[in-house]
Order: structure tokens, then C-alpha cells, then sequence
């Protein structure tokens, strides 16, 4: 098979790779750019001591470890400090600092069974908590318990012993262990209720029903706006920023579903003056039996290209996504 083809084949794969390591969309496909260029230049002198997919991947975690050299983590404004209870004392936007990104699901080339496989490990409050780690502790545990490549081969890659990957793996369970959710938290509703409860929150969130999204809410609900600094926590503060903010005289609003880090997510339009609707957010959910439990409202604009979705919709569109 062909270096080509062979990339094609294992893009999407590297893409989400790449993003475990780096929490950005943007500079994942930079990297994995990056990755193709090396390989091209370097293939000639590729020994097959490995697969083309291994040596693939293994350029691929070099230039994301030479990359974390030159840039800070990637954060959510939860990772800044203590929740906000006054929506009307927002932060200022801050799009100075590197914001964690939603990854879309629906990636050109993605294989939808290791969607399926790596899902656990992309959803977003992982992927946060991977932030946390240092570069090769982050390396170390995506290549063993992720890509479950031998301690061996990962000592390789990273110039180190066996003994060192195995310690730094240790140490980097425990580390997360203490910083991302428990398994059971990742825990869905069945589909029905699933379903049920998307259509409910779309619903809701267009016709600024803030009885029905109250209802939607758990107890113990979070929401996130990056680049905004601020962020709430508890259902109460929740609701006071919805109801600060999402005014029914404001008019209508379109909620396009979609999906991110093999979550629910919606893409929201909101009409302007001029009578079009202009993107204004990528929103993805967390949901659990008992409702939903936290969003992640990225206010970047600039995201839904990578969704696939215009920055504007007609009122005509509007009609058929209602």
C-alpha cells in the first residue's frame, strides 16, 4: 500500500490522536499535517521494522511532544477557579488564552467503529483532564491505555526505558484518577430517553422555555462558555444566567443538532437585525440518567466550518429546522 494511501486510511484516526495530545481541532490537523510532511521526506529511509499505521503514529506523538514545547495547556474556565453566581459580572472574554475545542464526530475519514472504541477517551471533561497531565505523562497514557501499544515500543518512541513508561503510567492514572470524572458519570439514558430528552432541550432552548430547560437540568449542573472566563455551577446559578440571558423578547433562535467528542451537541443561530441568523455557538452536552448535567457553550463562531455548517441561515432554513 502506498504512503498515500495508507495516510488517507489512517487520517482520522491520527486527527483524534493528535487532538487527545493537544485539545485543539485546529492544531491537531496542523500536526497531522506536519506528520504527512515528515513521513513523505522520511519514507525512504522507513527500515519496516513497523507498520506504516505505528510509524504513522509514532511522527505523529513526536510533533505533538515537539509542539507542547512552544504552548500552554489547553483550558475550560472551570480549570481557572471557583463558579460565578452573578451573570451580570461576566468576565471579559479572554481569547488570549488557549481555549479547550470541541473535536466533531464527523471527521473525512474517520473509521465509525474507533469512534465508537475511543469514545471514552474523547469526551470532552477527559480530554480536559488530559490537559492537566504533563506532555509525555499525556503521551505515555494515550499510547498504553488508549492505542494499547507495549510499554516496550512506547519506551522506544520516547527514548526511555521500560521500567520509566511504566512508572510514568502509574503516576499518570493516579494523577487522573483525581481530576476526571468517575466512569459511571459517562453513564447515557437509553436511546429513547436519550432522544427524548435532546428534542425536549432544543425545544426549550428555542422558545426560551425556562420552566422545560429548568426541568432538563440536574441538581448538580455545570455550564461553561469559553472564551468566557466565567462559569456556573448548580442548577439555581445555572438558571440564573439562563434567565438573564436567554430572553424571550430577544426572538427566535435556531438549535441545529450535531455532535462533538461522541457527545450530543447543538449548533445555536440567533436572528439578527437584518433577519438572518448568524452562528453563535457550538453547545455540547453531558447527559445522565437523570437529565443534563453539564454544557460546554463554546462562544467561537468560528468553529462551525469545522461542523460542516454555514455561519448563517435564512429564514427559510429556519422554518425547516423548526
Amino acid at each position: 500500500m502506498s504512503l498515500e494511501n495508507e495516510f488517507a486510511r489512517v487520517r482520522g484516526g491520527l486527527v483524534s490522536h493528535c487532538y487527545r495530545m493537544l485539545g485543539s481541532l485546529h492544531d491537531a490537523e496542523d500536526a497531522v499535517q506536519e506528520t504527512y510532511l515528515r513521513a513523505w521526506r522520511g519514507y525512504a529511509e522507513f527500515e519496516q521494522r513497523s507498520s506504516v499505521k505505528t510509524w504513522l503514529y509514532r511522527i505523529a506523538t513526536r510533533t505533538c511532544l515537539n509542539a507542547l514545547q512552544h504552548s500552554s495547556r489547553r483550558l475550560v474556565p472551570s480549570a481557572l477557579g471557583a463558579p460565578g453566581t452573578d451573570p451580570d459580572n461576566l468576565a471579559a472574554r479572554a481569547p488570549e488564552l488557549n481555549w479547550l475545542e470541541p473535536l466533531p464526530d464527523r471527521l473525512p475519514n474517520a473509521d465509525p467503529a474507533l469512534v465508537v472504541e475511543g469514545r471514552q477517551s474523547l469526551r470532552l471533561a477527559m480530554v480536559a483532564a488530559l490537559q492537566h497531565l504533563s506532555p509525555r505523562q499525556r503521551a505515555v497514557l494515550i499510547l498504553r491505555d488508549v492505542l494499547a501499544w507495549p510499554a516496550s515500543e512506547v519506551a522506544d518512541l520516547l527514548d526511555t526505558t521500560t521500567a520509566a513508561v511504566n512508572s510514568a503510567l502509574q503516576r499518570a492514572r493516579a494523577d487522573l484518577a483525581k481530576l476526571a470524572p468517575a466512569e459511571d458519570q459517562f453513564r447515557e439514558p437509553p436511546e429513547h430517553t436519550r432522544r427524548a430528552l435532546l428534542d425536549q432541550y432544543a425545544r426549550a432552548f428555542e422558545q426560551a422555555d425556562l420552566a422545560a430547560l429548568e426541568k432538563l437540568l440536574t441538581q448538580d449542573a455545570r455550564w461553561e462558555m469559553p472564551p468566557i472566563p466565567t462559569w456556573f455551577n448548580g442548577r439555581d446559578n445555572v438558571m440564573r444566567l439562563l434567565r438573564a440571558k436567554l430572553l424571550p423578547e430577544q426572538g427566535v433562535r435556531i438549535m441545529v443538532e450535531t455532535s462533538a467528542n461522541g457527545q450530543p451537541a447543538f449548533a445555536w443561530y440567533v436572528r439578527g437585525r437584518d433577519g438572518i441568523f448568524h452562528a453563535h455557538s457550538i453547545q455540547v452536552l453531558t447527559l445522565t440518567t437523570a437529565g443534563v448535567s453539564a454544557v460546554l457553550d463554546f462562544h467561537r463562531p468560528d468553529l462551525f466550518s469545522a461542523f460542516n455548517l454555514p455561519n448563517q441561515r435564512s429564514a427559510n432554513h429556519a422554518a425547516v429546522a423548526s
